[in-house]
């Protein structure tokens, strides 16, 4: 047509029906190339996937074997009953009936994704964790962004709290930086954790959100009034997961070389700048698309718009935290910036979706004890508290051994331990490597310059926090009493036969190790289980 107008244009003008059908189909065409074009990139993810694979490829069962049907079962006759020997079936549906897991109590709603961290600022006189080491440096990270009190199905526009927890895959194992898009709590006792979320979720008789519920837990608590005051805030219903600062939240605790212990806040600031939804628009999102945040976080990096925070800490030394005039590590105040002003650290930046969200997003696991050497907690209750809950809701929701979950799995390092066995254990669990502790075949050993810094809570030498090694309290006494004064002759000959004839199994370094415990309890104890090894070893 381009090349010659008139050989098409003088047929069609005499046929003018033509022309017009061929125009609208056209436009047609037209439209539907625009609409691609627009299409969000969420709803192009399987045409994406289909252009990457090229072809399909054989359907198989869970165990790899071909399938021959996918859209029938085994009958007997085209309308006889199915049969037991249908595994493709059964398995299909075994599986299917086990795909849910337990969603997390709270931060149910979620979205995720992957990046980096890069060290822009030197605070290696205050931290001497890896991560920080040297400016320039990167580390891998994943994070998960939540609202808090609302079910998996629940609306990520409403008014709530946001989770902003990181996972930083350094080499000294992961970091687990697990706060709110707010640098406060509502409460300061982990005590009261269960009664205010019950608050936060449904009457256990009408199954309905409780207004009731939510306002007498907050009037009997005055302390909730701070985080109650930001949560009704235009901060309450922020744009998508984007336009919101991060915080640990919490009061850690910084260690470096020398082993100088510093008091420390985390946050990030949003470099997309704080944007939030009017409650009129919020609402209207619940509605219309509950998942607006995970979309805008999804879309975004899709299209290269890669988001990104900029991390600074703030410092309070242990004087200055002996003498403010609040608790330090009340999570419900915060360090005026006038008083302790930030210090920058880095920057952060999210350039991967998750491949699958489940995989990445569902089973992703964080926890505040995930800190490695120059990142420490403090006395902060709540941070107390929180050390121990979220491992074990991850126990229930994933299993003994979550951790080895890939998104959970460190990345920088490898993990070495005497942990064992236990449902789903897929990682080699470490081969031949003794499962005991201490041993005398090479198994990983502890180092004390690991050791937390540090610190008193009380007077005297007593009061001192630490590890204490009783390994070498005395020993060997009241043995000695045992051997020679409660057992006669024929019990000291039978318990020296004993222990010689189960010892002599053992290698030889071994067996004189326990004959010189036993010497040192009584000469005569060892020297007779001594004499005894010996006589097996020639025989």
């Amino acid at each position: 047509l381009l090349h010659n107008p008139g050989m098409f244009c003088r047929p069609l003008l005499q046929r003018p029906q033509l022309v017009q059908q061929s125009f609208s189909l056209l436009r047609r065409s037209l439209q539907v190339t625009a609409m691609a074009q627009k299409r969000p990139k969420v709803f192009s993810q399987l045409n994406e996937f289909s252009e990457a694979k090229k072809s399909p490829g054989v359907l198989t069962t869970s165990h790899g074997h071909p399938v021959d049907s996918k859209t029938s079962v085994q009958t007997v006759g085209p309308r006889g009953p199915m049969l037991m020997q249908d595994f493709v079936y059964m398995d299909e549906m075994a599986h299917f009936d086990r795909e849910r897991i337990p969603e997390r109590v709270v931060h149910a709603k979620g979205a995720g994704a992957f990046g980096y961290f890069e060290v822009t600022h030197d605070i290696t006189k205050y931290c001497k964790a890896k991560i920080f080491s040297e400016v320039g440096k990167r580390t891998p990270l994943a994070v998960r962004f939540s609202t808090v009190g609302g079910e998996s199905g629940s609306a990520d526009t409403a008014r709530d709290p946001r989770g902003f927890a990181v996972k930083f895959y350094t080499e000294d194992g992961n970091w687990d930086l697990v706060g709110n898009n707010t640098p406060i709590f509502f409460i300061r006792d982990p005590f009261l954790f269960p009664s205010f979320i019950h608050t936060q979720k449904r009457n256990p008789r009408t199954h309905l959100k409780d207004p009731n519920m939510f306002w007498d837990f907050i009037s009997l608590r005055p302390e909730t009034t701070h985080q109650v005051s930001f949560l009704f805030s235009d901060r309450g219903t922020p744009d998508g997961y984007r336009h919101m600062n991060g915080y640990g939240s919490h009061t850690f605790k910084l260690v470096n070389e020398k082993g100088e212990p510093i008091y420390c806040k985390f946050h990030y600031k949003t470099d997309q700048g704080i944007k939030n939804l009017p409650v009129e628009k919020a609402n209207e999102l619940a509605g219309s698309n509950p998942d607006y945040a995970i979309q805008d976080l999804y879309e975004a990096i899709a299209n290269g718009n890669y988001p990104s925070w900029t991390m600074s800490i703030q410092l309070m030394t242990f004087e200055q935290a002996e003498k403010w005039k609040y608790n330090p590590f009340d999570v419900t105040k915060v360090w005026p910036q006038k008083d302790f002003p930030r210090i920058p650290v880095g920057r952060f930046v999210l350039n991967e979706n998750p491949k699958n969200y489940f995989q990445d997003v569902e089973q992703i696991a964080f926890c505040p004890a995930h800190m490695p050497p120059g990142i420490e907690s403090s006395p902060d209750k709540m941070l107390q508290g929180r050390l121990f809950s979220y491992s074990d809701t991850h126990r229930h929701r994933l299993g003994t051994n979550y951790h080895q979950i890939p998104v959970n799995a460190p990345k920088g390092c490898r993990h070495t331990s005497y942990q064992r066995d236990g449902f789903m254990c897929v990682d080699g669990n470490q081969d031949g490597a003794p499962n005991y502790f201490p041993n005398s075949f090479n198994g990983p050993v502890d180092d004390l310059k690991h050791a937390n810094a540090g610190f008193n809570v009380g007077s005297g030498p007593h009061a001192d926090v630490g590890r204490y090694n009783t390994a070498d309290d005395e020993n060997f006494v009241q043995v000695g009493i045992f051997y020679r004064e409660t057992l006669d002759e024929a019990a000291r000959t039978r318990l020296t036969e004993n222990i010689a004839g189960h010892l002599k199994g053992a290698q030889k370094f071994i067996q004189e190790r326990a004959v010189k415990n036993f010497s040192q309890a009584d000469p005569d104890y060892g020297a007779r289980i001594a004499k005894l090894l010996e006589s097996y070893a020639k025989n």
